[in-house]
């Protein structure tokens, strides 16, 4: 019997899979618990519908991170901080700051998770810091640490 998944089924297939199966296993087991529909005419034109609206959304998530890269193309953020008599900083410059001043700098939202920074930087100076704002696109920006 050929069916088609609702969801993720572990050593079957994934959500959205056309698959040949056993009678038996449909109607028992994946029919009742709602993991798979059958694999008519209606339903195989509601899964085509369905991954023409996935594809388009993705093209459009990978759009908006091209447009994203090209703005932040070889930018330079300055930070100012705090710094001691030495010149040492007090504290440090996390991810969640670097992104609040490209907020404020460029008017462009990036959560700070996909800021990849090894550390946090305790030191004044520059450096490349890389962002990825899509599995396909990543961004590099200068970070410029300066004394306030």
């Amino acid at each position: 019997m050929k069916i088609i998944l609702t969801q993720d089924v572990k050593k079957v297939g994934k959500k959205g899979e056309l698959l040949e199966v056993k009678d038996g296993y449909a109607r028992n087991a994946l029919f009742p618990k709602g993991l798979a529909i059958e694999a008519n005419t209606v339903n195989l034109n509601q899964r085509k519908l369905e991954q023409r609206s996935e594809d388009k959304k993705k093209q459009n998530e990978l759009d908006t991170a091209k447009a994203i890269e090209a703005k932040l193309k070889d930018k330079e953020i300055k930070i100012l901080v705090k710094t001691g008599e030495s010149g040492k900083i007090f504290g440090s410059v996390t991810s969640k700051e670097i992104a609040e001043t490209i907020k404020k700098q460029f008017d462009i939202d990036i959560d700070k998770k996909k800021i990849q920074l090894k550390e946090a930087i305790k030191a004044l100076g520059s450096q490349k810091v890389a962002i990825k704002l899509h599995p396909e696109v990543m961004a590099q920006v200068t970070i410029v640490i300066t004394q306030a």
